[in-house]
């Protein structure tokens, strides 16, 4: 018994000091998060360091608190209107010395997002503060961004490399017939390529078309952007031979960009470092390479929305349209409509702002939204849509209740169309001589069936479905647009415009960025735009989420120049980038197994940014290499 006694007491002891541990440990860590959370008092004179770490974005996607665990990077995304709220800050604030872009771990962004920073870098540069970009290795919209810099520096070892965009897309239709898989597909609209993944295995004479076009537009305006940043800079040659000028340099690529005008400075990060202390300071708290920095996070804190004025509803539709509800970065009809139909009832608006940056997806969920934002003008608020990066599709329909649309020049809309994908399997099955038989009371009975496949009369039913949709779609465009059905089917066709061209077709009204359409809103409710309150309607992350996340993440301030990463190299991009494109595929098929919806989203926008793969996609990934594994 007194063995027992005694080994119950220690087992208590042991208990109550993991306890004990566990306590301090979590309000070590509690501590942690509080003193790295952003303290907009503590601003002291020196340079604005803004990291563009990761992806550009109209609305970050809610973040995982786990994903770092297993010692794999963590893909950060940076809201688009923070950055270019930031930047704009610091052409008036006498404390910024110089604004710093470390772009060594940007991955990109839509071309409208990136112009949009480029833009407001150029605005810094105006001022007459200097502005200092650094890289290991640029990348197309990296380069942009940079170009607008007073000065551009690159690692030795490094380089920039144009790619231009478009590439290469995935095909499945020998996949499909290898497997014996039947695909399907009801649409309207001979540019609505969507769909062409699954049917074909290349691309259409349509789809060539039309994103020869679009990427060729969009390749244009950003050799302008380039040569009014950089008018010195010899692109042409860079684009055209790269080979040759690569070449020429003996293979050294940061030193044919430095002879080409492309870059100003060679340098590791801590020349860089020391150059950007000779213009605002060094540290003497720190190593050499560090500088008298601001963190771009108390940055923001000291330079919040305004919390005074006439209110403007602004409702942020970011991310592919979904059913149901979702997080942020996610378009969910029942979260986007329920988050409008609340700030509607809770606040006194003067008008609503419809942010749109979405491929589109669901075409219920597209109409449920819409709905929620006629509302609003039930109630008479003046209603203005600013679109983003992309408004395509579905991302289109829901900005047909606007009374003026804004778009930027390289905006990506139109893709007016929609589809259907119902795959059936009686091919594969047959393939291990599996079949189906039964009884049907009626011509529908049963169907689609998956495993015996669809009948003549189902697919003429889907199909006229389908067609009713897209005359639907053509109509509220015509309605909304004051164009004649007929024109709306001509331009129609679900092929995708770039906004100038979307201009010119009076797809959109005028050009410009969501203040412009803040400004527009106001000027519609006859109110100054100078007086008033944008009241963001957005899903808040989950409180335990942020706080597991901040615990996992990395604790060193943006002005801690020295001892942040340094970025990959070219060869390391391509290899992320490629896996990406992997992942991505596998994603392609789980939605063509999963798809349940009739959609209207637009596939040719993904080659215009960088790839970006959902947690789905890589779960799915798992999922097969697991499968693989045990098989």
């Amino acid at each position: 018994m007194k063995l027992v006694k005694g080994a119950w007491k220690i087992l208590v002891g042991i208990k109550d000091g993991l306890v004990l541990v566990f306590m301090l440990l979590f309000f070590i860590a509690l501590f942690g998060v509080l003193s790295a959370r952003p303290n907009g008092t503590s601003i002291r004179d020196g340079a604005l360091v803004v990291a563009l770490d990761g992806m550009l974005v109209e609305q970050p996607e809610e973040a995982d608190p786990f994903a770092s665990f297993g010692g794999g990077d963590v893909m950060k995304q940076q809201r688009l209107r923070d950055v270019v709220r930031g930047l704009d800050a610091a052409v008036k604030d006498d404390r910024v010395k110089a604004v710093v872009l470390d772009l060594d771990r940007f991955i990109g962004g839509y071309p409208a997002a990136v112009s949009e920073v480029a833009n407001a870098v150029g605005r810094v540069k105006a001022s007459g503060k200097p502005v200092l970009a650094y890289a290991t290795a640029y990348t197309d919209a990296s380069y942009l961004i940079a170009a607008n810099a007073s000065e551009v520096w690159v690692h030795p070892y490094g380089g920039t490399l144009f790619a231009g965009p478009g590439g290469s897309r995935t095909y499945y239709k020998g996949l499909m017939d290898r497997l014996g898989v039947n695909v399907h597909v009801y649409k309207v609209g001979k540019f609505k390529s969507a769909v062409e993944p699954y049917i074909r295995a290349d691309m259409s004479p349509e789809a060539r078309e039309a994103n020869a076009a679009l990427y060729g537009n969009i390749f244009d305006q950003w050799k302008a952007a380039v040569a009014k940043a950089r008018p010195k800079a010899r692109i042409a040659d860079y684009l055209t031979k790269p080979d040759e000028v690569i070449a020429a340099s003996k293979g050294d690529i940061a030193d044919a960009n430095l002879a080409m005008g492309v870059v100003d400075r060679k340098g590791d990060r801590l020349a860089f470092g020391k150059r950007v202390a000779e213009i605002v300071g060094a540290r003497d708290d720190k190593p050499a390479g560090n500088f008298k920095g601001i963190r771009f996070a108390d940055w923001l804190s000291a330079h919040p929305l305004p919390t005074s004025g006439d209110k403007i509803g602004v409702i942020t539709i970011a991310g592919e349209i979904v059913d149901g509800k979702a997080g942020p970065g996610v378009a969910a009809g029942d979260t986007v409509s329920k988050l409008l139909l609340e700030g509607l009832q809770k606040n006194n608006l003067k008008a609503l702002v419809v942010r749109v940056d979405s491929p589109g997806g669901s075409v219920l969920a597209s109409e449920q939204i819409r709905q929620a934002i006629l509302e609003a003008k039930a109630k008479g608020l003046p209603v203005v849509v600013s679109m983003g990066s992309l408004a395509a599709s579905g991302g289109y329909w829901v900005s047909t209740p606007g009374d003026v649309i804004f778009a930027e020049p390289n905006t990506i809309t139109g893709s007016i169309g929609i589809f259907g994908i119902i795959p059936t399997f009686e091919n594969t099955l047959a393939k291990i001589g599996v079949t189906t038989d039964g009884t049907p009371t009626t011509p529908l009975t049963g169907q689609p069936d998956v495993m015996g496949g669809t009948n003549a009369v189902t697919d003429r039913v889907l199909q006229s479905a389908i067609e009713q949709g897209y005359s639907r779609f053509i109509n509220l465009v015509a309605t909304s647009r004051k164009l004649t059905p007929q024109r709306v089917d001509e331009i129609g066709q679900g092929r995708v415009w770039v906004g100038g061209t979307a201009h010119q077709l009076k797809l959109v009204d005028r050009f410009g960025g969501l203040n412009d359409a803040i400004a527009e809103a106001a000027r519609r409710a006859k109110i100054d735009p100078a007086k008033v309150q944008p009241v963001f309607f957005e899903k808040q992350p989950d409180g335990w989420a942020t706080f597991f996340a901040g615990l996992m993440q990395d604790k060193e301030g943006d002005d801690e120049w020295i001892d942040s990463p340094a970025g990959p190299d070219a060869y390391a991009r391509i290899a992320a980038v490629r896996r990406s494109v992997f992942v991505q595929a596998i994603g392609d098929a789980q939605r063509l197994a999963l798809g349940s919806s009739v959609q209207a989203r637009c596939l040719e926008c993904a080659a215009l940014g960088p790839v970006r793969t959902s947690a789905t996609d890589e779960r799915s990934l798992l999922q097969l290499l697991f499968a693989r594994l045990i098989g």
